[in-house]
């Protein structure tokens, strides 16, 4: 008999190998198949072996559910309160260099940015060496060029650095709008096909699941740097 199920938590070809090679120990099993894109696997065996005990071979980086529908909104709320918590400590770190520097709105909104690239980008070499697979899944141009998505992490450092000391600000506006309206469109993407990924946001090291979290993320990141755009415009 066919038995299916849904894995959450690869990232690349790598971690595809490891649980290939995990699930090949499994007695009485054969034609294993892993999708690293969609996340489903399945396999031929005589009788239904137990979700909880592929998961507890796979281990705990992995979540093994019987389809994609399984997964909870609950459970990919905790999963993202990483990204939250980062969230608020970028913003408490905005309010306090606001605070002390009695800054003005639109030199707010440049610590606000400088600190999001900066703390994101930190996260990204934390694994670096898994990050270009991961940020290729979703971004298009990622996709197309091995080498963008293994500079987007210094990238990311020099448009914070720029932010808090406004260097370069219509050009660093320029290039922040474009890459990250290119990756937005890959986050919409992957949510219209319902592709259960891991976001790289916040690198690998983290394992954040793709939600409509990332869409707002950039969609506040976008907004703000048109509103900043706007003004050298005008």
């Amino acid at each position: 008999m066919k038995q299916q199920f849904y894995i959450e938590g690869m990232t690349c070809q790598n971690c595809r190998k490891g649980i290939l090679e995990k699930l090949q120990t499994l007695s009485n099993s054969s034609e294993i198949q892993v999708s690293l894109e969609t996340g489903e696997a399945s396999i031929v065996t005589d009788q239904t072996i137990p979700l909880k005990d592929i998961s507890t071979l796979l281990g705990s980086k992995y979540t093994v559910t019987e389809n994609i529908s399984s997964i909870s909104s609950e459970s990919k709320l905790k999963a993202l309160y990483p990204l939250f918590l980062i969230f608020g400590y970028i913003i408490l770190g905005t309010l306090f260099l606001s605070y002390i520097t009695s800054a003005t709105t639109e030199k707010t909104m440049h610590y606000f940015m400088g600190l999001f690239f900066i703390v994101f980008s930190f996260f990204k070499f934390l694994d670096y060496k898994g990050f270009p697979d991961s940020f290729a899944r979703y971004d298009p141009l990622a996709k197309r060029s091995q080498l963008y998505a293994k500079s987007y992490p210094f990238i990311e450092s020099v448009l914070g650095v720029a932010f808090m000391f406004s260097w370069q600000l219509p050009l660093i506006l320029g290039i922040t709008l474009l890459i990250l309206s290119l990756t937005t469109y890959g986050v919409l993407k992957s949510l219209i096909n319902k592709s259960e990924i891991q976001c790289a946001c916040l690198g690998t090291a983290l394992n954040l699941p793709m939600t409509e979290a990332t869409l707002l993320e950039n969609g506040i990141m976008i907004i703000m740097s048109l509103m900043l755009l706007m003004e050298y415009i005008l």
